[in-house]
């Protein structure tokens, strides 16, 4: 069936004002100060424990280590929780913590999860306790074990909070995209929540639909850290970022993403099997139910998907047109999230694509759910109820 004109133009000019309000989000968009050539940069005084879980990262911690142990923070601290890895995690970390003394190393989780536990926010939780029972530094930094720091990161981290008012901040590091699959759905990260979140009534609202986050770099003040009960109360949770940054707002303070692009990368996932796993395991949270998932993943389809085939297959030139029009638009949106975010414009072309490759993961997700075979890094997913639902993050 061919699109009709209206349909096209509506989904065209939908599409044109989304990419317009993120060309304003762009704007809007905060990050980190720059540190002063000379004198006393903001935050300095702040002092800052880094946590990262760790389980099977072998591979690929090497290199985040390596980028904090050039970070010339005062104050700095480091520690990892081997998660029960099954490969030579451990190793590397005491490798690395040889020549860094500010680096430590927590082993656990053999033992079973505590009823009610998802893996991650145990993990975030045993090292948060470490690090308050040691020290009460005024901000956690947690981090992932795939990301990379730029040399200043940690300074401009801290710089961020002390002329902020946010409580919880999460500089959205550089997604870095290799193989087809990373390439076509990577870069829908940012762009969604640019696309589609009012970011200055983000920050401040406590609405639980008008919230971002991404866990891959999570900045928390203590304080607000302590006065949710930490990641206790997100223990069941698999966007525990999302519901972490919600309960900040809840209890009053502001939380938010700000712009990491210059601050550090990440390869969330390697290949397209990689890519199809880690999403399946908790895009079905992000958008309530069933119902849900269809409706969000039926919206963008009419809007991203609608005008392009329009633009080749409607009998009429003025539908081509608007179709055409439609697509550009939505590929002009693309585009300038691309330069901003450090992604590959080119790939922005084939934005109708990326988005059909969404709607099939969103589908294998339920349906993995519903069978009750979602699993990540050996351990099974319960399908616990999820209270993360209309989330706009990143899928760990």
């Amino acid at each position: 069936m061919r699109p009709g004109r209206a349909a096209v133009a509506a989904a065209s000019l939908a599409s044109a004002a989304l990419s317009a309000h993120s060309l304003v989000n762009l704007r809007r968009l905060r990050a980190a100060p720059d540190l002063p050539g000379t004198g006393r940069a903001p935050g300095m005084d702040l002092r800052v424990t880094v946590l990262i879980p760790a389980r099977d990262e072998a591979h690929r911690i090497g290199p985040c280590l390596e980028s904090l142990r050039v970070q010339r923070h005062p104050g700095l601290r480091v520690l990892v929780l081997d998660d029960g890895s099954s490969d030579a995690t451990a190793d590397v970390v005491l490798r690395a913590g040889a020549v860094d003394p500010r680096l430590s190393l927590l082993t656990g989780g053999d033992d079973p999860l505590p009823p009610g536990w998802l893996g991650k926010p145990w993990a975030c939780h045993r090292l948060a306790d470490a690090a308050l029972a040691d020290d009460e530094p005024d901000l956690l930094l947690f981090l992932d074990a795939d990301v990379v720091l730029a040399p200043d990161a940690v300074a401009r981290v801290a710089a961020l909070m002390a002329t902020t008012p946010l409580a919880l901040a999460c500089p959205y590091p550089r997604q870095v995209a290799v193989t087809a699959a990373e390439r076509l759905i990577q870069p829908l990260l940012q762009w969604s929540w640019l696309t589609t979140l009012p970011l200055g009534l983000a920050e401040r609202s406590p609405r639980p639909s008008l919230t971002a986050a991404n866990g891959q770099v999570v900045a928390v003040r203590t304080a607000a850290y302590r006065s949710i009960g930490g990641h206790g109360c997100v223990r069941d949770q698999v966007l525990e970022d999302i519901a972490l940054a919600r309960a900040i707002k809840a209890a009053g303070g502001r939380a938010g993403v700000t712009d990491g692009t210059q601050l550090a990368s990440c390869r969330m996932y390697e290949g397209a099997g990689a890519v199809v796993d880690g999403y399946a395991k908790s895009l079905w949270s992000a958008f309530g139910s069933p119902v849900g998932a269809l409706a969000v993943a039926a919206g963008l389809t009419a809007l991203y998907v609608l005008p392009p085939v329009a633009a080749v297959t409607a009998p009429t030139r003025a539908t081509r047109v608007l179709g055409c029009a439609g697509y550009l638009a939505a590929v002009a949106g693309r585009v300038a999230v691309a330069r901003r975010t450090g992604q590959r414009v080119p790939d922005s072309l084939g934005h109708p694509m990326s988005i059909l490759a969404l709607d099939a993961l969103v589908g294998v997700s339920w349906w993995r759910r519903h069978r009750g075979t979602l699993a990540w890094k050996g351990r099974a997913l319960p399908t616990l109820p999820d209270r993360a639902a209309g989330a706009t993050g990143a899928p760990r």
